[in-house]
């Protein structure tokens, strides 16, 4: 997946917004009030400071994630590292460089979502429950 399709992908869950705390070159979505995911240009190792814009650099998405499935998930992609500025132990940091199939980045996608809305109060997950 790239950027845009994880960006559209996690939009469309409900009651989900983009907003952009840490600037404008990092997404933070969160349901109710609650972050599941980060997107953001993978700055790791380069010397210099990416823009977003441009085509060739490479994305990174931050996902909550069951603390032994994300060490499962790390030992069976090089590109999924342990949270980038996040707990090493709650969240995974997934490189979108092509290597990861599309269907496993959606269901971690899936997976950080539902974390975080299994954690709310009943009304909040029964509202968000009743948009799925």
């Amino acid at each position: 997946m790239d950027q845009q399709q994880v960006r559209e992908y996690l939009s469309n869950k409900p009651f989900t917004v983009e907003t952009f705390p840490f600037g404008d070159d990092i997404s933070v979505f969160k349901v109710k009030h609650k972050m599941f995911a980060t997107l953001a240009v993978d700055k790791t190792g380069k010397g210099e400071k990416l823009s977003i814009d441009e085509e060739d650099s490479s994305w990174r998405v931050n996902l909550k994630c069951d603390p032994q499935e994300a060490i499962a998930l790390r030992n069976k992609f090089p590109s999924v590292i342990p949270g980038y500025h996040m707990s090493k132990v709650h969240w995974n940091t997934i490189k979108l460089d092509g290597s990861v199939p599309n269907s496993e980045i959606q269901r971690m996608m899936d997976n950080s979502f539902n974390l975080v809305v299994n954690n709310m109060i009943m009304e909040d997950q029964q509202a968000i429950l009743d948009r799925l």
